[in-house]
């Protein structure tokens, strides 16, 4: 048997204070059944029910065909009750990484009783206490998803997140699975990698504890700047989506001002498509109802 270290000591402790604590209240945080979406907080712990999840319909995310087929299977395959793996969504703002894995949910969710539970970063320590609250519910399927994972500075919440990639001294829940999107390939900032190296005692140790954190996630996507064709083909879907520039004139008009709408924010991407969607939707007078 796998020895208990102070981390963890020090963390089951937490788990039994927190859920004594909740248990006298009567505030034992719950999930119902009619919704498909929470976002998991802490400090008091609580699901927070979301009603709509904002997403966009998988069909209209142009240009990463491979990453959308990859995850969807995995996603596919968990939703199943089959093995599948947690998934890193890498790569540059914007290329739609948060957009997958929403719209990855809401197409499975419509046919399976799948669960997203979106955790913050800045609460990632109360994520074995979250683990243990799901494993209540092993009836239930659910996708923990981190939006924007990085870790900066003497920040040491990746333990929990290690700890849980692992699976522990129990085991990853069976039912569970851990879905991160981030900027960084390895989670970690450059300089912070450098600092590891120059400052600790051993410095490959140092470093390969915190940079090895993004080989826990068995499935890589990486997500990469676009080309033009690539942001036209997005601003085509996105209006066909809501009858915007329906004309042969109207549309060529509309890439021009796509275009220029583009250099204006210095790059081409799905965020940047879809921010000038809604400006000539609204000059147009057209509700977005997608």
């Amino acid at each position: 048997m796998q020895d208990l270290t102070d981390d963890m000591i020090i963390e089951l402790r937490r788990i039994a204070d927190a859920l004594e604590q909740m248990t006298e209240t009567g505030q034992m945080p719950v999930l119902s059944d009619a919704h498909q979406a929470y976002v998991w907080q802490a400090s008091p712990d609580q699901f927070q029910a979301v009603d709509k999840v904002n997403h966009i319909p998988l069909t209209l995310l142009q240009g990463i065909d491979h990453q959308s087929d990859s995850l969807y299977k995995n996603t596919q395959r968990f939703a199943n009750g089959y093995p599948a793996n947690n998934a890193l969504l890498w790569g540059a703002r914007g290329t739609g990484k948060s957009s997958l894995v929403k719209a990855v949910h809401a197409d499975i969710a419509a046919s399976h009783d799948i669960i997203l539970i979106e955790i913050h970063r800045e609460d990632l320590d109360s994520l074995p206490r979250l683990l243990f609250l799901l494993n209540q519910h092993k009836n239930k399927r659910f996708i923990v998803f981190c939006d924007d994972l990085a870790f900066e500075g003497a920040e040491t919440s990746y333990k929990s997140l290690k700890a849980v990639l692992e699976g522990g001294i129990e085991g990853k829940p069976e039912h569970v699975i851990f879905y991160a999107t981030s900027n960084r390939r390895h989670l970690m900032a450059r300089e912070m990698i450098d600092n590891e190296r120059s400052t600790a005692i051993n410095p490959s140790e140092a470093v390969e504890e915190k940079v090895s954190l993004s080989d826990r996630f068995g499935l890589w996507l990486g997500f990469h700047s676009i080309d033009q064709d690539t942001y036209l083909a997005m601003i085509n879907a996105y209006a066909d989506a809501i009858n915007l520039a329906t004309q042969t004139d109207e549309r060529s008009n509309l890439h021009h001002e796509a275009l220029a709408w583009s250099i204006t924010r210095g790059s081409r991407s799905g965020r940047v498509a879809w921010q000038f969607i809604t400006h000539a939707a609204g000059e147009a007078g057209i509700a977005i109802t997608i």
